[in-house]
């Protein structure tokens, strides 16, 4: 599993993004003692299987800047597609002033396509991959380093099954 850490990390990955034609995107956060929620980790993913088209991208890294993610953001020929990407956004918008666009969102257009108001994740990952997901991680202390094994397969899930989802 790849962990970008470093910003020339971030600007390569950016780069191979930047030649498909979406990519998938989650994060993980802290908000329970805050009135802003602490971003602590991006999940990034584009087409394909291979080992490195989907990555986590720690920003508590002190030698990583999120100015590459935040350009591949602007980039209109890119659709960023998330799952119930109003929090999500809302980090982006307070860190940058940014919102991606254009973006994508899987939890409204499964409700459009008649699976339900605000479906989960995990049930469009029953429903469309046929595969199981294991959310015991959900609640965990994302801003402790390092992640567990168990942290990071859940994470990369919520990008590599988005895929499929789109």
């Amino acid at each position: 599993m790849i962990i970008i850490t470093k910003t020339q990390e971030l600007i390569d990955f950016c780069k191979k993004c930047s030649a498909y034609e979406y990519v998938t995107l989650d994060t993980e956060f802290l908000r329970e003692r805050t009135y802003y929620s602490k971003l602590c980790l991006v999940q990034m993913a584009h087409p394909g299987n291979t080992e490195d088209s989907a990555v986590l991208i720690d920003p508590l890294s002190p030698d990583l800047s999120l100015d590459p993610l935040y350009e591949l953001f602007k980039d209109p020929n890119v659709v960023k597609v998330f799952h119930a990407a109003r929090q999500d956004l809302e980090i982006f918008f307070i860190d940058k002033k940014i919102i991606p666009f254009p973006f994508f969102d899987t939890q409204v257009a499964a409700m459009v396509c008649g699976f339900g108001e605000q479906v989960g994740y995990e049930k469009l990952v029953r429903s469309i991959c046929n595969e199981g997901l294991d959310k015991s991680s959900r609640f965990t202390d994302w801003s402790a380093r390092p992640l567990s094994n168990k942290q990071m397969h859940y994470a990369i899930g919520d990008v590599t099954y988005l895929r499929e989802i789109y």
